[in-house]
């Protein structure tokens, strides 16, 4: 393990991309960073510029519109740079599966390294996937 990796496993900055869900994944995102969750107390910090992120938590679905943008942010992060997958429609499409504008789930844009599932998952379930991509990095 290199000496960024190993560094990356006490302190994780992460960057949202909203790729225009319903913002119930977007609220329970900044819930984790509230005093009830506080995953700051580990570490995990929300940061404003992608270029400073060694995570992409992206959101919503994939559309042909911001494909682009999408493809564009993630060659801007530093590398290693790790994908979060987060809410159904990041994961699978959700219900917009079958329209007209999707490009498909963030995994056929970008490589994505954790799924979570929900719609909205809770903030549990975001922690127990930063967790899960905690593990990998060990």
């Amino acid at each position: 393990m290199d000496l960024k990796t190993k560094a990356l496993t006490r302190s994780l900055w992460v960057f949202h991309l909203s790729t225009g869900s319903c913002n119930n994944c977007d609220i329970e995102i900044l819930d984790c960073l509230t005093p009830r969750y506080d995953v700051e107390r580990f570490g995990i910090v929300l940061v404003g510029s992608i270029k400073h992120a060694d995570v992409l938590l992206v959101s919503g679905i994939g559309t042909r519109k911001n494909a682009d943008r999408i493809k564009r942010l993630y060659e801007q992060m530093p590398k290693p740079g790790f994908v979060v997958a987060i809410g159904a429609c990041a994961c699978s499409g959700g219900i917009f599966r079958d329209g007209y504008a999707m490009a498909g789930p963030i995994s056929e844009i970008i490589p994505v390294d954790v799924w979570i599932p929900g719609c909205p998952p809770k903030p549990e379930a975001i922690i127990a996937g930063i967790v899960t991509l905690l593990g990998r990095l060990k």
